[in-house]
């Protein structure tokens, strides 16, 4: 016979007279005897219910509990002294007891050695829907799922403040093995329960912090691999920040998202990131550009075809690109572009995520997250019944707006030093300087082109570069109305006189700007930001008016 203190070592029973009726084992004892015997003893573990008990050096426990004729008590031998101590020092240990096993806040399960559950408390079986005692003697994984216990009992480590999914609902878990000398006899797995409100809260919150943590895990691995990340969006300006603050919030959802900005401002790069940020990172991105769709072609090349489908069709068949996007991203570029009865076909798609193979009978459900892009107002397009209405709106739930460069001329050294750094890698060559005149004139200029533009300017700057460095005179535009040598030498001669009068009156002007703002500068005690607001010019215009001035 076994209790909480261990094996049961003496029986006692006394009726409501403080006759002993029944003795046993330890319970034979004179010494217990005349113990239980005495009226203020009894009294006392009648309130205690549990309390600790010496005798031949041997430390033992008592537990009474009434029976029809009086009292029982239970002699059994201590399991620890912090048991003792707990008994010992604590009126009220058996009270504990019974709140930990039945506090609505706090449940628990016990399993044996085997795993095999020996104990749920009453709040954890109305959760699982059990009835008392309906569990016992169960293997644990076979009534608690995702349990980790049986894990527990097999390596005796314990597994604190861990998070398990249990019925559509996440709590925070500890599970502890309980061991008797180095030998693990069972394991203890406590979770807790809230109020409902309180229980929503804390899911919301858990919720909110593993998508944070898988976020940073996916930036982390991003920028590891270089693999268009959120760090190959150049530059620190608010514009920038608003944009990459849009991608962390957008990406681990599944909902379509329209990327619009002008030609050249990196679209493709924004769909990357958003990609490579969310839960199908792992998976592949495919690359559609919506508008060099044929119509002629459109079935074959979205939805795939099956061997020998049509004459010239490959003999394996092929798969369409959006069944290479499942399970992954298709990103489709230029989509205010697609001719009409291209996007019909399209809207089929998705609306029900079914794609069928030309040649095929078998329709397929594809996974992927739609991911589309354009530089028009496709609510004019729609307007001019030149986009349909119901794929506008399909495709565009989100809408991330990139902005041209010429609202963020702030990154453009950034820019600039990045694309130099990366010419120069691929070419192996020592990347030149570029000097503060040459990042001045790039300032100043409107950039109809975005960043594509900038980038092949910086290439073509880095060919042309003269004694290591990049000036004003290197990024000024390349003379592409030449003489060819059959020109005539007066013509030549024309347009070189013509070339030096303007470059001397521009000369001119340029050093009266100078010395103007040379002079502001010293009024204003070196105060750049003051002088160019005095002035009526940019700050970067005044660092290229201080430049040439040097």
């Amino acid at each position: 016979m076994a209790s909480a203190g261990g094996t049961v070592e003496g029986i006692v029973v006394v009726d409501r007279h403080g006759t002993i009726q029944f003795a046993q084992g330890l319970g034979e004892d004179i010494r217990v005897k005349s113990l239980a015997g005495h009226a203020d003893w009894m009294a006392e573990i009648r309130v205690r219910r549990l309390q600790p008990f010496t005798i031949d050096r041997r430390s033992y426990v008592v537990l009474q509990t009434p029976v029809a004729v009086g009292d029982l008590l239970l002699f059994s031998r201590a399991p620890s002294q912090a048991v003792l101590d707990f008994i010992g020092s604590v009126d009220f240990a058996y009270d504990i007891l019974g709140h930990l096993l039945t506090d609505p806040f706090d449940a628990m399960t016990i399993v044996d050695d085997a795993a095999r559950v020996v104990y749920i408390s009453p709040v954890h079986e109305g959760f699982f829907g059990l009835s008392h005692g309906e569990a016992n003697g169960r293997p644990v994984k076979d009534v608690i799922e995702n349990t980790r216990l049986d894990r527990v009992v097999a390596t005796g480590k314990a597994e604190v403040g861990e998070i398990q999914s249990m019925r559509g609902a996440e709590r925070v878990v500890t599970r502890t093995p309980i061991k008797r000398g180095d030998e693990v006899i069972g394991a203890v797995g406590r979770v807790m329960f809230k109020g409902p409100e309180q229980v929503e809260t804390l899911s919301r919150r858990i919720n909110m912090l593993e998508r944070e943590v898988e976020f940073y895990k996916r930036e982390a691995a991003a920028i590891r691999n270089r693999s268009y990340g959120l760090d190959m969006l150049i530059g620190d300006s608010a514009p920038m920040r608003r944009l990459r603050d849009e991608i962390i919030k957008v990406a681990p959802l599944e909902i379509p998202v329209l990327i619009r900005g002008e030609s050249g401002t990196g679209k493709e790069l924004v769909a990357q990131a958003l990609h490579r940020l969310s839960a199908r990172r792992d998976s592949a991105i495919v690359m559609v550009n919506a508008a060099a769709l044929p119509a002629t072609l459109v079935e074959s090349e979205l939805f795939g075809y099956e061997p020998g489908a049509f004459t010239g069709a490959d003999k394996k068949g092929r798969k369409g690109k959006f069944e290479q996007a499942a399970g992954g991203s298709i990103f489709l570029d230029e989509i205010g572009d697609m001719p009409m009865e291209v996007q019909a076909k399209l809207l089929r798609v998705l609306q029900d995520r079914i794609v069928e193979r030309i040649g095929s009978d078998r329709p397929q459900h594809v996974d992927f997250r739609l991911v589309t892009a354009t530089n028009h107002d496709l609510q004019e397009l729609v307007t001019a019944g030149r986009f349909r209405l119901d794929l506008f709106y399909r495709i565009s739930a989100i809408t991330i707006e990139i902005p041209p460069l010429r609202s963020r001329v702030d990154d453009i050294p950034d820019l600039v030093a990045h694309f130099v750094k990366d010419v120069a890698d691929r070419h192996r060559q020592p990347a030149p300087d570029v000097s503060d005149s040459a990042l001045s004139y790039l300032m100043e200029q409107p950039w109809p082109g975005n960043v594509r533009q900038l980038r092949h300017e910086v290439e073509r700057a880095f060919v042309f570069a003269e004694n290591g460095r990049i000036t004003e005179e290197t990024l000024a535009p390349a003379s592409a109305f030449r003489s060819s040598q059959a020109t005539a030498v007066s013509a030549a001669q024309s347009i070189a006189i013509t070339a030096r009068k303007a470059a001397t009156l521009k000369s001119s002007v340029g050093q009266v700007e100078a010395e103007l703002a040379t002079a502001a500068l010293l009024r204003n005690n070196g105060n750049k930001k003051q002088t160019a607001k005095e002035l009526g010019i940019s700050r970067s215009y005044l660092y290229k008016l201080i430049g040439n001035n040097d």
